[in-house]
């Protein structure tokens, strides 16, 4: 055999022994084709630890703890005693009493449902986050640009759950009351809220807008007392300015007609028990004088009456009004300084209890006595009018828990005697108030609420609405919020698990299906629509809701911040905070 042939022969078998080396070994694993990562999950409140599971198999899908926020038991003062997510879609409120406003409460804007996920990443607010800044919700717009002092513009969710909203961008503006109307007559804005008590006729004539009034007017406004401040540490002090000041002329001079009156009550008459027990003194200047002079008031001494600078239903017309009040307190022997401030401050500020005497009022938040004289004068009300009054509070919680009408009217005939005698502020209208469109808007509406809903607006052949309100917003996480400014924005982003009929007070279903009570109505479970996305599209889920209500709630939570970490709200609606500082 020749040299060369060997060669070949060798090659053969070297090339047969690989073809069969590679006939038995394993195929070749293939490469994995790329998949969509999964939606992101909803992180645990941080104060609530997930409990210990076993690592899940490699296959298995990444499981996220249901979360719960408990109260150890119910001494701590507050309604809430657990908030527990039952599964992804299922959420269960225990109470501590029963209470017949729990669904008109959960429907307001301040309960409106945030991502866990995004109050860890902006870890609960601060002044300048983006959680107060780029709110992040459900809803059926979404934030597309702040431009401090000049606009909000917020776009159509592509995300959203309900019906698409009619109008795709939403521009909102403020001005003064001026302004506002000027703005709506040439056409750069489609509408206004709470029309000047002057232009109610000007709107009215015109052909081209059209004027809806917000009925019933549930709004008051009231000259308060902050009680640890002299003199109105003196409770004969505040009785006789409540003789002494003339709420006639006031409602006479400012506010528009028909529609508005002197309020003889705090609350209006249309929710229940809010005008039970005995009306408000009638004006007496001389038995007020008398009065003073009796409690040792010297003439001459000095108040500083501080007012914001936005009118509301309440109060059109500030700073006039304020020049009122500062008139007739000189009757009554007082010098009084105007002290003007920007609608943030002002409000934080009389929250906090800082101010000695102030203009201001209520924009109803939902229809129960409740939202009027809880969060104002219970338990869980701020230090605005300074030390609460004992009697008070017990007959507002003794009204709060009772299921039956009639015995609950009968309650708040007690709570409304004892706010006239206290006389922690003097009420002086329920105001009657408006807004205004062009006529060619459809679905336009006014709301007893001041909730307007633009997603059932629009304007045929337009995919723009600009409407002008009275002020900037404050910040637009509006857990930590008072400023109705704010609310306006915050309900068109983020839904809450009930909400109000649309131009109405009644509530009904939003993002829950349904909730519903045990027969002692101590406990609420609240099952949620299904496929509910955030407009970052992220699933919604109980723990949402869960860490919604617990960073309110819970005072020692690291994620209780927000933009002044006040969260006056939550201690209205549900009496106290757990962890509450002494």
């Amino acid at each position: 055999m020749s040299h060369t042939r060997k060669i070949w022969m060798l090659l053969t078998m070297v090339i047969v022994v690989a073809m069969l080396a590679s006939a038995c070994a394993p195929a070749a694993t293939p490469v994995p084709q790329p998949t969509q990562p999964p939606a992101p999950t909803q992180a645990p409140a941080p104060t609530q630890a997930p409990a210990a599971t076993a690592a899940p198999a490699a296959t298995a899908a990444p499981q996220v703890a249901l979360m719960t926020k408990s109260a150890p038991d119910c001494t701590y003062g507050g309604e809430m005693k657990s908030i527990e997510a039952v599964d992804e879609t299922t959420v269960k409120f225990t109470l501590c009493w029963a209470d017949p406003a729990f669904l008109v409460k959960i429907a307001f804007g301040s309960l409106g449902i945030q991502s866990a996920a995004y109050l860890q990443k902006t870890k609960g607010g601060g002044k300048g986050s983006d959680l107060i800044a780029k709110p992040l919700g459900t809803g059926p717009y979404m934030l597309k640009e702040w431009i401090p002092g000049d606009h909000v513009t917020l776009e159509a969710n592509p995300n959203y759950w309900g019906d698409p909203p009619k109008t795709k961008t939403i521009i909102i503006k403020w001005g003064d009351s001026a302004a506002r109307l000027a703005s709506l007559k040439s056409g750069e804005v489609d509408g206004i809220d709470n029309v000047n008590k002057d232009d109610f006729a000007v709107v009215s004539a015109d052909p081209t807008l059209k004027l809806y009034a917000r009925t019933p007017p549930l709004n008051v406004g009231y000259l308060g007392f902050n009680n640890t401040k002299p003199p109105f540490d003196n409770e004969k002090v505040r009785q006789a300015i409540a003789i002494g000041i003339d709420r006639q002329a006031i409602v006479d001079k400012f506010f528009p007609s028909p529609g508005s009156v002197v309020a003889d009550y705090f609350t209006p008459c249309p929710i229940l028990g809010g005008c039970e027990g005995d009306p408000w003194p009638k004006y007496n200047l001389d038995e007020a004088k008398k009065m003073l002079a009796d409690a040792g008031v010297k003439p001459g001494t000095k108040l500083v009456l501080s007012y914001r600078d936005a009118d509301r239903a309440y109060f059109p017309g500030q700073p006039k009004i304020a020049e009122e009040f500062q008139a007739q307190l000189k009757k009554l022997g007082f010098d009084v300084t105007l002290d003007q401030q920007a609608s943030g401050p002002f409000l934080s500020a009389a929250s906090e209890g800082k101010l000695q005497l102030m203009q201001l009022g209520w924009l109803g938040d939902y229809g129960d006595q409740t939202d009027w004289v809880d969060y104002h004068f219970g338990k869980g009300s701020s230090d605005q009018f300074g030390t609460k009054f004992d009697d008070l509070t017990a007959a507002i919680a003794t009204a709060a828990t009772e299921i039956d009408p009639t015995k609950r009217k009968a309650d708040y005939a007690v709570v409304n005697n004892l706010i006239k005698q206290h006389v922690p502020m003097v009420p002086i209208a329920w105001g009657a108030s408006a807004v205004a469109f062009k006529a060619t808007v459809q679905g336009a509406h006014a709301s007893p609420l001041n909730n307007e809903i633009f997603r059932v607006m629009q304007i045929p052949g337009q995919d723009q609405l600009v409407f002008s309100q009275n002020g900037e917003p404050p910040g637009l996480y509006c857990a930590d919020e008072t400023d109705g400014e704010a609310f306006r924005v915050c309900i068109q982003i983020n839904d809450s698990l009930y909400a109000y009929k649309v131009g109405g007070i009644d509530a009904e279903p939003n993002l829950a299906e349904s909730c519903t009570s045990n027969p002692e109505g101590t406990e609420w479970t609240c099952k949620l629509h299904q496929g509910v996305k955030f407009s970052d599209g992220t699933p919604l889920t109980a723990n949402d809701v869960v860490a919604t209500y617990a960073v309110q709630w819970d005072a020692a939570d690291p994620l209780h911040v927000g933009n002044t970490g006040d969260f006056t709200y939550w201690p209205g609606l549900f009496t106290a905070f757990l962890n509450a500082k002494k």
